[in-house]
């Protein structure tokens, strides 16, 4: 069957219950995501149809020793804003924000857990 799937409905970052607290103040604080729900173990931010979550899996321990395998793209409006505000919460940087050849811009941070999360500024055209 070719052309079943119709879109993405969302990403699920698992982590482990001690990091939990952590991976969540980091979203919804130092991000500044809005929860769609939130629930002692599992956080969902919803734009359009598309979901991101963050949850507790028991089979997830420590950190992620392989954070390039996944990388959450977020969009921004204003790219150098929302840099400044991340380097002044403490949050590492891997690349700042720089121009890219399609037009808009690209920078990328860690998350808590060492996942990569890369923050979108797309070109108006």
């Amino acid at each position: 069957m070719v052309g079943f799937i119709t879109g993405l409905a969302g990403v699920i970052l698992w982590t482990a219950v001690d990091r939990f607290s952590e991976m969540r103040r980091f979203y919804v604080e130092t991000l500044q995501l809005r929860p769609h729900s939130d629930r002692p173990r599992r956080v969902n931010f919803v734009w359009g149809g598309v979901r991101l979550t963050l949850a507790v899996h028991d089979s997830v321990a420590g950190t992620n020793p392989d954070p390039l395998r996944v990388m959450v793209n977020l969009e921004v409006t204003d790219i150098d804003l929302a840099h400044l505000h991340l380097i002044e919460a403490g949050v590492p940087c891997l690349r700042s924000p720089e121009s890219e050849s399609w037009g808009g811009k690209v920078a990328t941070y860690v998350d808590p857990d060492g996942n990569v999360v890369q923050l979108l500024e797309l070109s108006p055209n």
